[in-house]
């Protein structure tokens, strides 16, 4: 079942259509996309040859800050951080090194953070990004359709503005009104492009 709100594949060979609509799937599926994607529309013509997908990505989730998986206890010259969630641990510790570092930054164990005379306020601590989920997504869907673009369509042009994507492929030049089609398939969706 499709957890997408709008997906269509457009192809002028309509048996061609449904097995890429199907590729569509498995391949967004297979990398835990389809939760993210809330509109899809893929145009295929293999006479021309061009290979368009524009979409709407549904809202990720936020940012990831030291204070979601972090308690900070201030004490006097230190502040000692209890982890909950090792999962950013690795980041926090990155980013602590070289805003901090690495001699004001102790790790006693894998729950424990202890950092030394820090020129920051235990708020300004919580408040660090450690992990942005959007920029994954965004490599991961550029990703899944480079695998559903037809094979040897290797000119590609790819756009993220906010919410909205496309991505276009061939295997000659790009046409330079490119954005004219791009227009018309986000029109199909209900939507105006980026």
């Amino acid at each position: 079942m499709l957890a997408v709100e709008y997906f269509e594949v457009e192809c002028p060979e309509p048996l061609g259509g449904e097995i890429y609509k199907q590729i569509a799937n498995d391949v967004l599926l297979d990398h835990n996309l389809l939760k993210v994607v809330d509109k899809l529309h893929i145009f295929i013509d293999p006479k021309v040859p061009v290979f368009v997908a524009v979409g709407i990505l549904r809202k990720i989730t936020t940012v990831v800050r030291v204070g979601d998986f972090a308690n900070i206890n201030p004490q006097e010259g230190r502040m000692t951080l209890v982890i909950s969630d090792e999962t950013y641990l690795a980041p926090m510790l990155k980013i602590f090194w070289e805003r901090f570092g690495k001699e004001k930054v102790e790790q006693p164990d894998r729950f424990t953070v202890i950092l030394y005379d820090v020129p920051a306020q235990p708020k300004d601590i919580e408040e660090i990004v450690v992990a942005d989920p959007s920029e994954s997504v965004h490599k991961d869907l550029i990703y899944a359709l480079r695998c559903i673009a037809p094979e040897g369509f290797r000119l590609r042009s790819e756009v993220f503005t906010g919410s909205k994507f496309f991505f276009v492929a061939s295997e000659n030049t790009l046409a330079e009104d490119i954005s004219t089609l791009v227009a018309e398939k986000f029109a199909l969706m209900g939507e105006v492009p980026p």
